[in-house]
């Protein structure tokens, strides 16, 4: 489990495309400080297996599946990456609970910069919109960020300096393809509700409904 809160920016070293998946080289100082081989590290927001750690540098392998829902299949030698170890039991929650595991692909549209600080306007597809709300967190690249502003079709986030500068969001393109991750919590919630028969499932997630089962 992760929560969204960067420590470090690595670089692609090294990129092996083989049948079935890649193997991936990043350079790194920070995350390989306290980590062993077969802890977690999340890459751009996907849990990945630290390998061969060393103090400046760790690999791991990613599966088809990963490369084909995450934009880790857009990397390239010298992409940079934010980078984020597991939390442990006495870490603060900073962001919010983030999983390393991708929901879906977006689309960084555009970004624009206010005094010190930036508003980035991101896509989402329509599969995911049911999780966002004004307000709420989202993973974008692993970073844990607030929704300033939601429509059907795309949301914004206001980004610190602190945030633009360490994470690869100050890197990214008019129309490049981001990892995102949803609140869990809001899943769990969808499920409790539709949980049980056929007829059930269609039905509609009310405010009475959520009082029952203790959520407000």
């Amino acid at each position: 489990m992760f929560t969204g809160i960067i420590e470090e920016l690595g670089r692609i070293v090294s990129l092996e495309k083989h049948t079935g998946g890649a193997r991936i080289k990043i350079s790194a100082k920070v995350v390989t400080k306290d980590i062993n081989e077969g802890d977690s590290i999340a890459v751009n927001g996907v849990c990945l297996t630290a390998l061969n750690v060393q103090a400046d540098s760790f690999t791991a392998d990613v599966s088809g599946e990963t490369l084909h829902r995450s934009t880790l299949g857009n990397l390239k030698v010298n992409s940079k990456v934010n980078l984020e170890r597991a939390v442990t039991p006495a870490a603060r929650l900073g962001g919010h609970i983030v999983q390393g595991h991708v929901d879906a692909r977006g689309k960084f549209l555009q970004a624009e910069q206010n005094g010190n600080f930036w508003t980035a306007r991101v896509s989402y597809p329509s599969e995911i919109g049911q999780y966002l709300v004004y307000k709420g967190s989202i993973a974008v690249e692993g970073i844990s960020l607030t929704i300033a502003n939601l429509t059907d079709d795309f949301f914004e986030i206001a980004v610190i300096p602190k945030t633009w500068k360490l994470t690869n969001l100050s890197s990214l393109k008019n129309g490049d393809a981001v990892n995102l991750e949803v609140d869990v919590i809001a899943k769990y919630v969808e499920r409790i509700m539709l949980y049980g028969k056929a007829e059930k499932k269609t039905e509609s997630i009310t405010m009475e409904k959520l009082q029952k089962l203790g959520f407000a």
